[in-house]
């Protein structure tokens, strides 16, 4: 069974034939998923998506470009009763995105900070977005550690050092297809960490791997990146996709199997 724990499928560029890319993903053996909020609405669609489809999950989450301005005491409100509802399993995508300098960088990290509580009162697991923030990133996890922690680093993208860190600070990695391209660093990171530290991903509908890079991303090609992961530690795919699906089911707490 493959595994995709990061896919939006609730998006718009799956409105016209969500129905065929689920039949594909089954077919292709994706016996899990789960689709991320980036705000208060698509939260509402992972959340009726995960409704109608027993293998689909949800989380409730607040992406950073959703935060590049100071977000208002209502909206973490209304998240924080939204990340209640059945079948929502971690808060996410949250997190920290500097790419576009115009974005607000305090009022990012006062939303990221404000969504890591929100996990830890829930006891919930995290799923962090980063992109060129490794060092805020670390530094806000630091100070917002706490005993219970758990979460994933959603499409890591960091070096072994970043990925080290994050590991110490009770984090797993989540590979995306982006480990099948040529100047990737995620197969060094991937030969250097345990099969226990990894999941797997898609972020459909982008980052396609190779060899449907260009092409809108499907969660059946979550598969190209369990193959990734098997050959580049040099085990079988039943023993890769085994282990990734054990790390993800106990990561969420998923009641299935």
């Amino acid at each position: 069974m493959f595994i995709d724990i990061h896919c939006h499928l609730s998006f718009p560029e799956f409105d016209k034939d969500r129905n065929e890319v689920i039949k594909r993903l089954t077919e292709e053996g994706v016996g899990l998923l789960i689709d991320p909020g980036v705000d208060i609405a698509s939260s509402k669609k992972s959340i009726e998506l995960a409704r109608d489809f027993d293998f689909i999950y949800a989380n409730v989450g607040l992406h950073p470009h959703e935060a590049a301005n100071p977000v208002e005491e209502s909206v973490f409100e209304e998240l924080f009763s939204l990340a209640q509802s059945p079948k929502v399993v971690a808060i996410g995508e949250i997190g920290l995105d500097y790419h576009y300098p115009e974005h607000n960088r305090p009022a990012q990290q006062k939303a990221f900070r404000e969504m890591l509580k929100m996990a830890r009162s829930l006891d919930m697991p995290v799923v962090i977005h980063c992109r060129d923030a490794w060092e805020d990133m670390l530094r806000i996890l630091s100070e917002e550690s706490h005993s219970a922690m758990r979460g994933v680093m959603h499409c890591f993208s960091g070096d072994i050092l970043i990925a080290k860190e994050c590991l110490r600070k009770g984090l797993k990695l989540s590979i995306p297809g982006t480990v099948t391209y040529k100047r990737s660093l995620l197969p060094d990171v991937i030969r250097e960490v345990s099969l226990d530290d990894l999941l797997t991903e898609t972020d459909a509908p982008y980052l396609a791997p190779v060899p449907y890079r260009g092409k809108r991303n499907e969660p059946a090609w979550v598969s190209a990146v369990t193959t990734a992961i098997a050959r580049i530690k040099e085990i079988s795919l039943k023993e890769a996709a085994e282990g990734i699906a054990k790390n993800s089911i106990e990561l969420f707490r998923l009641q299935i199997l």
